[in-house]
């Protein structure tokens, strides 16, 4: 017989049991993109109530040597920087902060940088800092104090712009994301590319603070050899929302799922028009990516499109986008991940929308209807009806995969089709794996091809969207019938042909040159 169930557990004591100073690894390997935890430490500003935020990449030269961010919010003393800069320390949030969980400062910072210095300085009180050393922080969270003249003199070079009286400086050093060689223009590209992508992030997910007349943010690039800032623009707001005439007569409408933990939850649904080009519709992933819910928490987004469990995306929704706003009170049902890029919702939630209604009585399951309806329609007004693809997939060029997603559609639940450079023999030019999905190219080629520029994952764009054209036929059928053999054979030859040829000395050409 077993003893009688003891609904509470019995203690005996407590003991002290402080964290291992792994740790601080398990804090910074949270999966923070590096667009992500710049936002993070965005929301910092916001809460402390900036006007203006810059963004700062600071080089020397062809080398990347700091990144900043820096605000005119109104500070911190050096007890706030205390609590700032504690792991695990959580100021007090107001109802409508942005910050939740008093790790993101740290976190984010040191998932990217090697250290983190943050200095600030309130209308009260003289500039102080403090700094943290991801070898320092595993040695016992050992944070140091910033000698107080440096403090000093860091936000005073940033007076005027953007600091006045009060402002925050955060200097990240050691930045993984950063080039480690930064010759033949690779610094150049980084900073391209790497603007490119922020300026979209910030755009997004905080472009209703950026509607604001009183909100901005600069993204800007120095040379500290030089004294030279170039790159100095300001973020534009991508509104998500943002069409210029809806896709649909009846939306956007407002529709109402009652969740019977938390009450009422307003749902506005919209239908964004056919073959939109404007970045405020494409700058969220893939057709699959962008379509359902955008979940805002006081303003700023915590999830860019998904369906949440409700259903699966289909190219059919790629016009449908619902906006909701999170009740303050809604822990229970929407979780949020502490990158603010995902809402977790129970099952609660996807129930209480296949009985959500608009005012008039018009279902949120009718909503789902019409978003199809209309998809279908522009296709059918574009003359044309496409079968539908396994997607692109690594080795092709983002608009490559972004465009074959717009104009195909897509077999749902299917691994993509990849495509690599790999060695194969002198004989072939090409090579498919039905089971994995890959499209192997010859190595060989592949400086000839290029034209002796420097390969990437995505290089040879054209080639690849001419063999992906030619080949994904090839995975969406179980075997390959004579026909089929037949054309991989002749794809082969003259490929083969034209590889060979790209490696020819024009010098042993007869022929007129043009």
């Amino acid at each position: 017989m077993t003893a009688e169930w003891e609904f509470e557990v019995p203690t005996a004591g407590t003991k002290y049991l402080p964290p291992d100073a792994r740790y601080m690894d398990a804090l910074t390997s949270q999966g923070y993109g590096f667009e992500a935890a710049i936002a993070d430490l965005i929301d910092n500003s916001i809460d402390a109530g900036a006007h203006d935020v810059v963004v700062h990449f600071l080089r020397d030269g062809d080398t990347l040597v700091s990144l900043l961010i820096i605000d005119d919010g109104h500070g911190m003393t050096d007890e706030e920087l205390d609590v700032a800069m504690t792991v695990g320390g959580r100021r007090g949030y107001a109802a409508n902060s942005l910050g939740m969980f008093g790790t993101g400062l740290k976190s984010a910072s040191l998932s990217q940088a090697a250290a983190v210095t943050v200095t600030s300085r309130t209308r009260k009180t003289r500039p102080a800092g403090r700094r943290w050393v991801m070898e320092k922080a595993r040695d016992g969270f050992q944070c140091d104090i910033v000698d107080p003249r440096y403090a000093q003199s860091l936000v005073d070079r940033y007076n005027g712009c953007p600091i006045t009286w009060q402002g925050t400086v955060i200097r990240w050093d050691g930045v993984k994301n950063f080039p480690q060689h930064g010759g033949g223009g690779q610094t150049d590209r980084y900073l391209h590319r790497t603007i490119n992508k922020l300026g979209l992030h910030l755009g997004l997910q905080l472009h209703r603070f950026l509607l604001r007349d009183d909100f901005n943010i600069t993204i800007a690039v120095e040379d500290i050899r030089t004294g030279d800032v170039y790159m100095n623009f300001g973020v534009v707001p991508l509104n998500p929302f943002g069409y210029p005439v809806t896709g649909h007569p009846d939306y956007p409408r407002t529709f109402v799922a009652d969740v019977p933990s938390i009450g009422r939850v307003p749902l506005t649904a919209h239908i964004w028009p056919a073959k939109s080009s404007l970045d405020e519709y494409k700058s969220v992933g893939t057709v699959l990516d962008r379509q359902g819910f955008y979940f805002y928490r006081n303003g700023r987004i915590v999830q860019a499109g998904g369906w949440n469990n409700f259903r699966q995306p289909e190219q059919h929704l790629a016009l449908a986008r619902i906006d909701v706003d999170l009740p303050g009170h809604s822990a229970d049902i929407f979780r949020l991940s502490v990158k603010k890029e995902g809402v977790e919702a129970t099952p609660e939630f996807a129930a209480a929308l296949e009985e959500a209604r608009a005012d008039d009585g018009r279902l949120f399951t009718d909503y789902i209807s019409d978003a199809q309806i209309t998809y279908r329609e522009a296709r059918k007004r574009s003359g044309t009806t496409r079968k539908a693809v396994i997607a692109a997939g690594i080795g092709f060029a983002p608009p490559v995969r972004e465009t074959i997603e717009e104009e195909l559609p897509l077999i749902p639940g299917e691994q993509p089709v990849a495509i690599q450079w790999r060695k194969l023999a002198g004989d072939v030019f090409f090579d498919l794996d039905r089971e994995q999905r890959v499209i192997s190219l010859n190595r060989r080629f592949r400086t000839a091809i290029l034209g002796g520029r420097r390969g990437s994952l995505n290089d040879a764009p054209v080639l690849k969207s001419l063999l992906y054209l030619l080949l994904h036929q090839v995975f969406e059928s179980e075997f390959s019938g004579p026909r089929v053999k037949d054309n991989l054979q002749l794809w082969q030859a003259i490929l083969l042909a034209a590889a060979r040829a790209e490696m020819t000395d024009p010098d042993d050409e007869t022929g007129d040159s043009e």
